[in-house]
């Protein structure tokens, strides 16, 4: 069946500006322009729609859903099985804050308390949620399912204390970081500080620490742009130096 782009907008729930923004920027092409000038839209393109709306729905920006989709190996078929995994994810993490606030009313009525530990569990299954959303392929690419799912559920167990101590730590790596910026010596006395105060960073969440798994951190912080942008958001320069002074500390690399 065929769809002016109207109907396809109305069916679909998006406006008829959206999809021409989509045809503009070669998201989604129209099957055909007709005699009178209108785009017209297949079963193909109504498919591709789909997915397309299936990854806003995830929070992908377009130009990445650009790069996905029109990939020679995109796989229509197992991106709609990422698709339901993810969609479950926000299920599970949605029922975890819907249980959450509901014992939260119980224990203000006084039918129940609930434990410090208990009242942030949804919490943090939407940080866990979210770490997987955008670094989750290539973390699970690095170092493999078994690691990464032992390290949520050890995030999932730390307590409160616990997070607020690796959230204050956050922190001190990035002033540290900083101020050792300004000596320009990643194998100086505040640059290796920074490397072990990210060292203790990483044991709160790493089921297991070994110095080899530091530095491909520390690597991947400068061969990633995300990374690459989070430390170089106040100081250009920063993921490198932080990548320089970790390979110093754990040997990947001699001053």
């Amino acid at each position: 069946m065929e769809y002016t782009i109207k109907k396809l907008g109305q069916m679909a729930g998006v406006s008829t500006r959206t999809l021409r923004y989509y045809d503009e920027v070669g998201l989604l092409k129209p099957a055909r322009v007709n005699s009178s000038g209108y785009r017209i839209y297949g079963a193909a393109q109504v498919k591709q729609l789909q997915q397309i709306l299936f990854y806003r729905e995830l929070g992908v920006a377009l130009e990445d859903i650009a790069r996905i989709i029109n990939a020679p190996s995109f796989d229509a078929q197992k991106a709609l099985a990422e698709h339901r995994a993810r969609l479950l994810e926000q299920k599970e993490r949605l029922n975890l804050l819907i249980a959450n606030v509901e014992k939260t009313i119980a224990e203000a009525e006084g039918r129940n308390t609930m434990s410090d530990k208990e009242k942030f569990e949804g919490f943090k299954q939407k940080l866990i949620d979210e770490n997987e959303e955008k670094y989750g392929r290539e973390v699970r690419g690095k170092y493999g399912d078994d690691v990464v799912n032992e390290s949520n559920r050890k995030m999932m167990n730390l307590s409160q204390e616990d997070m607020d101590k690796a959230n204050a730590l956050a922190q001190e790596i990035k002033d540290t970081l900083a101020a050792a910026m300004q000596t320009g010596d990643p194998a100086g006395e505040l640059a290796q500080k920074t490397a072990e105060l990210h060292k203790e960073w990483l044991c709160f969440f790493w089921p297991k620490y070994t110095k080899e798994a530091h530095a491909g951190v520390a690597q991947m912080y400068v061969d990633d742009e995300r990374f690459t942008a989070y430390y170089d958001a106040e100081q250009p320069g920063s993921a490198a130096f932080l990548r320089d002074a970790v390979h110093i500390f754990t040997g990947a690399k001699q001053s």
